[in-house]
């Protein structure tokens, strides 16, 4: 996989949060024109990158591009009251990633907890996506 998709309310806000905050890498900055069938005046393809995952790229995508508006506004709704879990995060100290996320302003909706799996904790983009952000037991399961 290349791409995967997440959509955001503010793409500006959104590109502000995942690189600042999550010290992602921005990928991609660009207008595209009105050639693509939903896409009225254009749109803005817009794609990040965790540092250590460059083929990786997430788009954040406003919920307009490439459906009607009456899609977009269910799409932000479902958004915005944080219906959309998106994926998870790893990382090697989930109680150290928490501190330095949450220094950064990162709004977590659940600490640090001991699972099955390993540590793990929940937080929240600007949008109001959430992500699970885990530390692994080792020899635990993928």
């Amino acid at each position: 996989m290349s791409h995967t998709c997440f959509y955001v309310l503010d793409q500006e806000r959104a590109k502000r949060f995942y690189a600042d905050k999550l010290g992602f890498e921005v990928r991609a900055d660009v207008r595209m024109g009105d050639a693509f069938e939903g896409a009225g005046e254009g749109f803005r393809w817009l794609t990040v990158s965790p540092p250590d995952q460059p083929d990786v790229e997430i788009i954040l995508a406003d919920a307009a591009m490439g459906n009607d508006e009456a899609t977009a506004a269910q799409i932000r709704a479902l958004v915005a009251k944080g219906a959309m879990g998106t994926g998870v995060l790893e990382t090697d100290d989930v109680q150290k990633s928490y501190e330095e996320l949450s220094a950064r302003g990162v709004v977590f909706i659940q600490e640090p907890e001991q699972r099955p799996y390993g540590v793990e904790a929940l937080l929240r983009d600007d949008s109001g996506n959430w992500f699970s952000l885990v530390q692994r037991t080792a020899g635990g399961p993928a």
